[in-house]
This record gives C-alpha cells, structure tokens and sequence, in this order.
C-alpha cells in the first residue's frame, strides 16, 4: 500500500479516505446546524445535525427528525449534496473538477482512485471513474425528467423541478432521503413512481463494473465473472422478492399492476436504498425478516449501495454448490474462483454478522423498545445502519444519544470500513506473511 508521506506524519491511503470522509461528514454537520439551514422558526441540535450528515454521505437515509419540516431549501440542497458526494465517491467530485480546470490527474489521485473503487490494480482506474460520473449523472438526469411529470404538476414548476431532482439522486444513490415527510407512502397507488424510484435504486445498485461491462459488451463480446454473478444474483433476489412480497404484503383491494408495482419496489427499495411505501411497523413477520436479508445483502460491490454485496453471496454459494459436488474449489460459469476471493468473501460475510450481532445487543440494553415490538424492532434498525439502507420500523427518532453514535459508527463502517479497511488489509506485502507452514491437524465439526 502506498503512503503519503511527510517530515510529520505517515499516512496510507485508506485512512486518507477515512479521514476525508470523516471530514465531510462534519463539514456538512456544521451547515447543516448553523441556522440558515432550518425552517424559520425550527432549530436542531448538533448531534441530530451530525447524525443527518452521517447518514446523508453513507447514503443511509436513517433520520432522527423530519428533514421536510425541520430544512429549508438551502438545508436540502446541503443535503443533496452530501449525498452525491458520499454516493459517488469524493474522488468523482475531485475528477470533475480536474477536467474542469483541465488538470493532470496525479499517481497519487490515482492510487485513491483505485482505493475508493475497492480495484485490484491501477490500470484504468481514471477511465473508469470518468464513466462512473458521465453514466450516473446521464441516469440521474433521465430519472429527474421522468418524476418530472409527476412532481411538477403536483408541486409547481420550481418545486417539482427541485423535487425531481433530489429524488432522483437519493434513489440512485441509493440513499432513501425524501421531502414529503412520509417517504413515499403518499405514492403507494403510484405505480408510475414506484417503478421509476426502483429502476433508479437498481441502476445506483447494480454496479458500476456490471453497467461498464454492459454497455461495452458490444465491444468486448464477453462478460465478467464479476458481473455474470452480479447479474444472476440481484435478478434472482428481485423475482424471488417481488413474488414472496406479493404472496405475504399485498394490499388485494388495489388492481393487478397496481399491486406488481409495489411487490416490485418492496423488494427492490431494501437493496439499499430506504424509501418506504408502507408503514414497515405494520409488515408481516414473514415480510420483515425478507426485508432483513435482503437489506444485509444490499447491492453489488463497486456500487452506491451497502451490505455485504450480492458478488460476495454469490462467491459463497458457489464454493458452497461446488463442496456439495466434491470439488474443493469454487467453480462457477467455466471458471474457478481464487481461494483467496471466496476467504474475503467468508470473512466479510461473518464480521458483518458479527457487527450486526454485537450492535444488536447492546442496542437492546440501551434503547427503549415497545412493548408490542421484540427484537426484530432493533434488528431492523442496525442492519438497516449496517446495510447503510434507511428503513426503519421506528427506532431511530427514539434513540438515545449513545445509540446514536452506534448508529451512526454502523452507517460509516457500512460505507467506508469494511468496504476500503478489510479488504485492503487483506492486500498486505507478502514480506509481513509466514514464511513457513504449521503442521497441519483435523479438527471434527458438524
């Protein structure tokens, strides 16, 4: 790993972008403290201020306040902007404004690059964050002109704009923040938005790898194994989540399409973008514990979105299918996996669980939980921290100040920890390895 060095300080680029998104998390917390930010005659405490920044640059969507009654326009422009930032990546922000000012990229921007991007290597890395801004911004764009025809009608052509926009990019970005102050419960017979608002969650969540692979396929003829899986598994989390939300959570009494149109976002909103077209209080046991898996899988890697990613499930049920075939290695769609790829996957999936776990009980011993609600209330709400998703079942604006702050360490870790640390700590020298092995012995499990 490359260092930033100086006479005093060592620094390696993974903290950097720890500490640059440290750093935007609380410039945004200040703007959005400071008056001139809040509805005339609203105010909001700072830690309200820092836990809003927290979740609007994890692209989270959690909330402790109504952001619609509490901000003015000024606030949720703020606000927009964190999001893209913390969407996109703050080395995106950084590229647009070197072509701007038509600016070299330097090696050391490029080493952040390929960090932020979670690459194996250097190579291409500039091309492909120039594709990740022109493609996000060109589906943000077509997804505000499409809401468009809604929102200005409904709001006025200022206000509709606005609307069109912000939405648009918190449903790419998958961050799930809305102004209606009701998510989009007032929208639940709206089959036009909720199928918009989901494609848009898709696009954000698919990957920027799998849509680069995709529209270059003409080109190359192939695709990845990165994106084949990608592809196969979000797909199949989609039909499987439309039809079970369809069968446990449907409202009968709406028509056919009307009722496909909200099984569809149901399932597609956990994944992980946090926008509501019902109250999640009211779901089925069976729908929320859907809910739950689907929002710790979240999207695919190199995405908007959080979880434990849907290339690292499908790593895992490869080498799963492949030990119930006799065969040692993970092999899938005429090709075998590095072992070293399925043990990244296997151990993000358990700490992940193990964060969740953990969070879970001490939340349960901190927080007041009602007592028509059990576990699955503060379930809900770490993993939907943890997933960086913003569906909540109720929690977050009871919380006290430490569950907050736990909340608000889930959202950074979901998006900034395991993502870049983990891994990266994985891609240590070989020089810092063994140089030897230990005598091997067999250990009885199962």
């Amino acid at each position: 790993m490359k260092k930033i060095t100086s006479k005093n300080f060592r620094i390696s680029n993974v903290q950097l972008i720890v500490i640059i998104f440290l750093g935007i998390i609380f410039l945004g917390s200040i703007l959005l403290w400071l008056p001139f930010s809040h509805q005339k005659g609203q105010s909001l405490p700072y830690i309200d201020a820092l836990f809003v920044a927290t979740s609007a640059v994890c692209v989270t969507g959690l909330t402790p306040i109504n952001i619609s009654e509490v901000l003015n326009p000024i606030g949720h422009t703020i606000m927009m902007l964190l999001i893209e930032v913390g969407g996109l990546g703050f080395m995106s922000v950084l590229l647009i404004l070197a072509l701007m000012f038509k600016k070299r990229v330097s090696i050391q921007s490029r080493l952040l690059i390929k960090d932020t991007l979670n690459l194996d290597n250097l190579g291409g890395s500039v091309k492909l964050l120039k594709f990740v801004v022109k493609f996000s911004l060109t589906i943000q764009l077509i997804g505000a002109l499409l809401l468009a025809t809604e929102f200005i009608p409904s709001y006025g052509l200022k206000k509709g704009i606005f609307f069109s926009v912000f939405h648009s990019i918190s449903a790419f970005c998958n961050a799930g923040f809305d102004l209606f102050g009701n998510s989009l419960m007032s929208y639940t017979d709206n089959g036009f938005i909720l199928v918009v608002i989901a494609l848009l969650i898709l696009s954000g969540g698919f990957g920027f790898i799998v849509w680069y692979d995709l529209i270059h396929y003409s080109k190359h003829r192939k695709l990845s194994l990165h994106t084949k899986i990608a592809l196969t598994v979000s797909l199949s989390l989609v039909v499987l989540g439309t039809v079970i939300f369809f069968l446990t959570d449907n409202n009968q009494s709406s028509p056919i399409l009307n009722q496909l149109a909200n099984s569809f976002f149901l399932s597609i909103t956990p994944r992980t973008a946090g926008f509501a077209s019902l109250d999640y209080g009211t779901m089925s046991y069976a729908g929320i514990i859907l809910t739950i898996v689907l929002m710790f899988i979240g999207g695919t890697s190199g995405s908007t979105a959080g979880g434990i990613k849907t290339t690292t499930l499908g790593v895992l049920m490869i080498q799963l299918f492949s030990l119930l075939k006799g065969r040692e290695a993970a092999e899938g769609f005429g090709r075998q996996i590095p072992l070293k790829t399925v043990m990244k996957a296997f151990m993000f999936a358990f700490f992940a669980m193990l964060i969740c776990l953990v969070s879970s009980v001490i939340l349960a011993m901190t927080e007041t939980i009602p007592l028509q609600s059990g576990i699955e209330y503060v379930l809900f709400e770490v993993v939907s921290a943890f997933a960086t998703v913003g569906l909540t079942m109720g929690l977050t604006p009871d919380l006290t100040v430490f569950g907050k702050l736990l909340i608000m360490s889930l959202m950074f870790i979901g998006r900034v920890g395991l993502y870049t640390v983990v891994f990266a700590l994985l891609r240590r020298n070989n020089a810092k390895q063994h140089k030897f092995n230990y005598a091997s012995e067999n250990v009885y499990v199962g």
